[in-house]
């Protein structure tokens, strides 16, 4: 499999970060999938706001640490899934996460590296840091490993 197309952003504070997940939502489709990964604090659950907003989710977007997966509606089913808490993907088989994975919404996994073997083949993944020097600074490094995920980095890139 060739390497994954790559490049790096940066946001100067939580409305940048959020404003670069709406921003993305725009172009975002059926099936489409974002794996976040990070710190603690890294700004993985203000991204998934904006994507939230973007869709035209109405209601407050939390982190689902103790539920795993959260279901919205917008413009298209949101589903907001954090597996910080899980050992492995095996733990998401009781979940049905395929048909969440490959379904009809857009998909967030928060800590997705945790389960990559259960993510589809093409995805964007977005590696967040916090500034060690601005406490407010997020550096975003951006994976896409397939077609449809270069299309979403290319969007994503306009409009950081």
């Amino acid at each position: 499999m060739p390497e994954p197309l790559r490049t790096e952003l940066t946001t100067e504070s939580e409305t940048d970060t959020r404003e670069l997940g709406r921003s993305l939502a725009t172009v975002l489709a059926a099936g489409d999938l974002i794996s976040l990964t990070g710190d603690l604090g890294a700004g993985k659950t203000r991204f998934a706001q904006g994507v939230a907003a973007g869709l035209g989710v109405a209601e407050p977007v939390t982190s689902p640490t103790f539920t795993i997966m959260r279901l919205y509606e917008g413009r298209l089913p949101f589903f907001h899934f954090d597996v910080y808490r899980l050992q492995g993907a095996a733990e998401l088989v009781p979940l049905g996460y395929e048909e969440y994975f490959y379904g009809d919404g857009v998909t967030i996994v928060e800590w997705g590296d945790k389960v990559r073997e259960a993510l589809p083949e093409d995805y964007l993944r977005l590696e967040m840091h916090r500034d060690p020097d601005e406490p407010n600074r997020r550096l975003f490094v951006v994976e896409a490993s397939g077609a449809r995920s270069q299309l979403l980095l290319s969007a994503l890139s306009r409009t950081a």
